[in-house]
Order: C-alpha cells, then sequence, then structure tokens
C-alpha cells in the first residue's frame, strides 16, 4: 500500500471556498478509480487556507495511473494557480 501526503498552502487573497469547490470535484472522480484505497481533502484547523489530501493505493501503478487521468490532467493544474506551495510526500509501510 501506498500513502500520500499533498500538503497545500493557498496564495493570500485566494478564496478558500473556490478552492474546495474544485477540490472537491477532484476527490469525487478520483474516488472511483481502480485502486484507490482512500481519497480524501482535510483543512488545517487553525489556518483554512493549508488544504491537505490524504491519499491510499494499493499500488505505485494505481498512483501513476492516477496522475494520467482525465480528471486529474483537467483539474490540478487549476488548483496549482491557486497555491502558494505545496509539498508532496509518498510513503511505503516499512515491516
Amino acid at each position: 500500500m501506498i500513502k500520500v501526503v499533498a500538503k497545500a498552502k493557498l496564495k493570500q487573497g485566494v478564496s478558500v471556498e473556490e478552492y474546495l469547490i474544485q477540490a472537491r470535484e477532484l476527490v469525487a472522480e478520483t474516488r472511483k478509480e481502480e485502486g484507490c484505497i482512500t481519497y480524501a481533502l482535510h483543512q488545517d484547523i487553525n489556518d483554512p487556507s493549508i488544504v491537505t489530501m490524504l491519499e491510499e493505493w494499493v499500488n505505485e501503478e494505481a498512483l501513476a495511473q492516477h496522475n494520467k487521468t482525465d480528471h486529474v490532467k483537467r483539474i490540478v493544474p487549476g488548483l496549482r494557480e491557486l497555491r502558494e506551495s505545496t509539498e508532496i510526500n509518498i510513503y511505503r509501510e516499512v515491516e
């Protein structure tokens, strides 16, 4: 299993709700993908301009396929425009 933590800080002046509307569409489409175990959007309690996607995938191939989907190619560029910064960490369980 692969886990992804994708943390974003929105640009100052960006409407958080505008970002969330687009991100929710990405969540809804991604959850339909084969290989997606969990895909959930979270917002920082103390700073609503920090949003984090927590993801679980069956394997790296499923994650790679996700990044090639039409909905990722269509939605993610718009989300990037609203972000000041992004940190993406990909994890594999240590046994």
